[in-house]
């Protein structure tokens, strides 16, 4: 199974709005989640007891609603809209430098960057705010940069249904930062390409130049 049936499956799995890890029905308690932090607070050596950590549990569970309020997105509901008056454009569009957050699978520590979209439409355009809204679905989720734009890249061929696809994603990894080799700087890029772009080199290139050609890249 490839990359982009594995992503198109994860839309499949988040289009009724459930959590993609447990049902509803096996999804632990906020008093349960607190709970969890406590107990990670006397593992790390220190007292959740003590006036700066008596509100930590609360704190981290209402943050981890934020940080990972992806699994909740319904992304069919995201590509809903199509507007077909557009004069007859059928060029490339291109959203650049979109920014994102998500966090690590295997480290639950931050990755951060910019993703870049294009696509040829074929019976119309999606606004522009909600391929923003895409990228934070997925991000906002435990998640391999790889797997994310892969993700992306497969819900706006299956929902749109465009003629090609091109998704670049670049990130800073915290796991490479704050722990393990602790080096800095260093910038994961990945890509997907499909349809038009994953047949034609020079699509590919367009679209790079497009991302890197301008503002003295």
């Amino acid at each position: 199974m490839d990359a982009i049936t594995k992503a198109q499956q994860a839309g499949h799995q988040a289009a009724d709005g459930e959590n993609q890890m447990k049902s509803n029905h096996d999804r632990p308690t906020r008093e349960e989640a607190e709970a969890a932090v406590r107990t990670l607070l006397r593992w790390t050596g220190d007292d959740p007891d003590r006036e700066g950590l008596v509100d930590t549990p609360r704190r981290v569970a209402k943050a981890y609603a934020e940080l990972f309020k992806g699994y909740r997105e319904n992304i069919p509901e995201i590509l809903d809209r199509v507007f077909e008056e557009v004069e007859g454009y059928n060029d490339i569009v291109l959203l650049r430098d979109i920014p994102y957050y998500s966090h690590c699978e295997h480290h639950m520590v931050p990755f951060m960057g910019k993703a870049h979209i294009a696509y040829y439409p074929r019976e119309g355009v999606v606004g522009l705010s909600k391929l923003a809204r895409l990228v934070d679905a997925f991000a906002r989720r435990l998640q391999t940069q790889e797997a994310m734009t892969a993700q992306i890249a497969g819900a706006i061929q299956e929902y749109l249904n465009p003629r090609g696809v091109a998704v670049m994603v670049e990130g800073e990894h915290m796991c490479m930062v704050m722990r393990g080799i602790q080096k800095t700087g260093v910038q994961t890029i990945t890509t997907r390409f499909t349809g038009k772009f994953e047949d034609d080199i020079n699509e590919q290139v367009r679209f790079l130049t497009l991302v890197r050609g301008y503002g003295g890249r």
